[in-house]
């Protein structure tokens, strides 16, 4: 019993001394260790506030971390003369056409959060291909390659926003989810090896380009992107030049993209194509 007295007594002294270790004042900590001041913004900061967070909550990432990207490849961010341009490119080419006549908070409230714009090029290890975009969870489109932007060649810059156009038909679809009959147009003829189709056979088995051939869900952003980049004369005549089937099989699906855009959002696609296309035109130098 004498003992566990003494046992008992040791451990009192032993907690009053980690109480008076505890508060010995050099371990206090006086003041947060979180950078909590303003950041400096530049100029350009302060427009990219202004033209996309404020009215459409976008952020537009130019210099992000490594958690933006891939960091097992070679990427880096684009160069920052080109970032106002191409921002103020991406307004006039999607938002506004869209706002003007899905209704003026229609971006706003369906879009992604933040763009995050690369300079360099995104090549597939193992692939003769390159990621031109992607589109991360609803929340994130990131463009690559944009430093080689020429706004004198149309092409140039109809790349881009194709990628943009379709990234963001993922993230429409994945608010609301096309007809099912999309897919069973030609449910035999989605391969992982689109890459070794030619544009031309692509067409000919009813595919707008030898991407939309990977799965239903590209084949349909795909006729969606193609739409939005060209006039609708543009867009007849790659249509035409597939064989009779490709053409017959492109229509149907033409005619589900056109029906998921008019049934889900009230937006005439013939309408919105027209408005891009002339935007994408009023772009170039």
């Amino acid at each position: 019993m004498k003992n566990i007295k003494n046992i008992g007594f040791v451990g009192v002294v032993l907690v009053a001394l980690s109480f008076m270790s505890c508060s010995d004042s050099s371990d206090r900590i006086t003041e947060s260790q979180i950078d909590t001041s303003t950041p400096v913004l530049s100029e350009l900061d302060v427009w990219l506030r202004s033209e996309m967070v404020e009215p459409y909550n976008i952020e537009v990432s130019y210099l992000w971390g490594a958690s933006n990207t891939d960091i097992a490849r070679f990427l880096y961010p684009m160069k920052e003369e080109g970032v106002q341009r191409w921002t103020q490119t991406v307004i006039d080419t999607w938002i506004k056409p869209f706002n003007q006549l899905g209704g003026a908070e229609f971006i706003a409230q369906l879009t992604p959060r933040q763009l995050v714009y690369s300079g360099g090029f995104n090549f597939n290890p193992n692939s003769p291909t390159i990621t031109l975009g992607i589109a991360e969870a609803g929340t994130r489109i990131t463009f690559f390659n944009l430093d080689f932007l020429d706004y004198s060649n149309v092409n140039s810059i109809r790349r881009p926003l194709q990628t943009l156009h379709h990234e963001y038909g993922h993230i429409l679809n994945q608010n609301i989810p096309f007809t099912d009959d999309f897919g069973i147009i030609t449910p035999a003829d989605y391969t992982a090896q689109w890459f070794n189709l030619s544009r031309q056979e692509a067409l000919d088995t009813g595919f707008i380009t030898p991407y939309a051939s990977s799965q239903p869900g590209e084949d349909f952003v795909e006729i969606m992107a193609n739409m939005l980049t060209t006039s609708r004369e543009e867009f007849d005549a790659i249509v035409n030049s597939a064989s009779p089937s490709g053409q017959e099989i492109i229509r149907r699906k033409q005619d589900i993209v056109v029906a998921y855009f008019q049934e889900n959002f009230d937006i005439d696609l013939f309408e919105l194509q027209e408005l891009t296309h002339q935007a994408l035109l009023e772009s170039l130098d």
